[in-house]
């Protein structure tokens, strides 16, 4: 690990969660070269939905490449474009009914949260954005300005006269945070001006799995109609069937005027993308571009995902089993411990956490336990107090299974080792 202290940043972050040099990946698991396997419930932060080297995915990209296809052609019509479009259109978009254009940003999910945002504020006219509590959008200076943790923003000196923040449901328990937000918005003496938009997560990743119900969705965007105001859903992490649904917000019934997508988008490739309903289609040409908006190794790993895995309901259905696993098992292991820890298990679909609300230091702990026992779990929240889970969506039961016998290890020696600590000290 010498070449890395020596000279990469000290700005790296996984590395030292994971310290071992990592070789070949497959599905799953991960392998490094020791030639010891690690079961991943990471999954790239949720960027691999479909696995570590997808068969039809990398069978699909060493032919393109065989082919001399174009790798690079900022917005340029290609091929691979076209056909990515005519595929999104085909099995996203019009089943679900929803009619939106596709602007192609840069590579990263920050900047389709930037586009996002400038946009919003070109159409209305108005400079403030509503966030909310434990949000995160990403690192780049706007995407920060919405993002909820002050760890993020501190590190940047962040100026905060365009975003404001209310309450996520269930921030103050079981009060109603969106007659909070009306309240606001009613006031023309609370100070808080008019937004263009509002952004979220229906599903708060890094920000500790906390789940906005389908009423809470549905009032806050007839709130949005109400007002004028624009609904940005941040799908980055937890669309692209992470939820079970292609979308997160669509066991709500809602209709978001914009939707950005990234991570599982790509296939694995960089790419990100700005979903808007038509007539807020209002750039110049050239207003907003970028280099590499146009990623076609990553429209051909799209396309490819999108015809074996979206063509009809059967991952759906395979996540709303495998939740049921993966839930069932979390509630065991913290009813297991529940005299002495105060553990909260909470999600939707492949997106879990585990919460010791009694304890916030020890989720970082579990991770590391977890490590030994080769399985690959990060954390989560404004404390990094939540183990998350968040397995490829094509992870086989046995594999599955086997992982959460893994977490179930590491939890008990934590625990054990933990006890016989306090125990030698009376």
């Amino acid at each position: 690990m010498r070449i890395f202290e020596n000279l990469e940043s000290e700005v790296r972050g996984y590395i030292r969660s994971f310290p071992t040099i990592f070789t070949k990946a497959k599905g799953a698991i991960l392998t490094d070269e020791q030639g010891i396997e690690y079961i991943d419930f990471f999954a790239g932060a949720g960027t691999l939905n479909y696995g570590h080297n997808n068969d039809a995915i990398s069978n699909a990209l060493i032919k393109y490449l065989q082919n001399d296809g174009i790798v690079h052609g900022l917005d340029m019509a290609t091929t691979a474009k076209k056909e990515f479009l005519q595929t999104f259109q085909d099995l996203i978009l019009k089943p679900r009914n929803l009619e939106y254009k596709v602007q192609f940003t840069g590579p990263t999910g920050t900047n389709a949260v930037e586009t996002a945002l400038k946009l919003a504020r070109l159409v209305k006219g108005r400079s403030n954005v509503v966030a909310f509590t434990n949000g995160y959008h990403g690192l780049s200076q706007g995407s920060l300005a919405v993002t909820g943790n002050n760890e993020y923003r501190d590190e940047s000196y962040i100026s905060r006269i365009n975003a404001t923040f209310m309450p996520y449901d269930g921030y103050f328990g079981d009060m109603n945070t969106l007659e909070y937000f009306r309240k606001f918005l009613e006031d023309g003496s609370s100070g808080v001006d008019l937004p263009a938009a509002v952004i979220l997560e229906t599903i708060q990743g890094e920000g500790g799995i906390n789940v906005a119900s389908k009423e809470w969705l549905q009032e806050l965007e007839a709130i949005c109609r109400e007002f004028d105001i624009l609904l940005i859903v941040d799908d980055i992490q937890v669309g692209n069937g992470r939820s079970g649904d292609f979308f997160s917000f669509e066991f709500a019934g809602i209709n978001p005027d914009m939707v950005t997508l990234s991570k599982s988008i790509g296939g694995g490739l960089p790419m990100a993308v700005l979903l808007f309903k038509p007539d807020l289609d209002q750039w110049k040409p050239g207003e907003h571009t970028g280099t590499f908006r146009g990623n076609n190794l990553a429209f051909v790993a799209s396309k490819v995902s999108l015809e074996n895995y979206w063509v009809n309901d059967d991952l759906s259905n395979a996540v709303a089993y495998k939740e049921k696993t993966l839930k069932e098992s979390l509630e065991k292991i913290a009813k297991k411990h529940s005299e002495n820890y105060n553990i909260d298990v909470r999600g939707r679909g492949l997106a879990y956490g585990f919460e010791v609300k009694n304890d916030k230091s020890i989720a970082g702990e579990i991770s590391e336990y977890c490590f030994k026992e080769q399985l690959i779990c990060e954390t989560c929240g404004s404390d990094g107090q939540v183990v998350k889970f968040l397995p490829p969506l094509v992870i086989d039961e046995e594999t599955l299974k086997e992982g959460l016998k893994r977490f179930e290890t590491a939890v008990d020696k934590l625990f054990a080792e933990k006890k016989e600590r306090l125990t030698g000290e009376f």
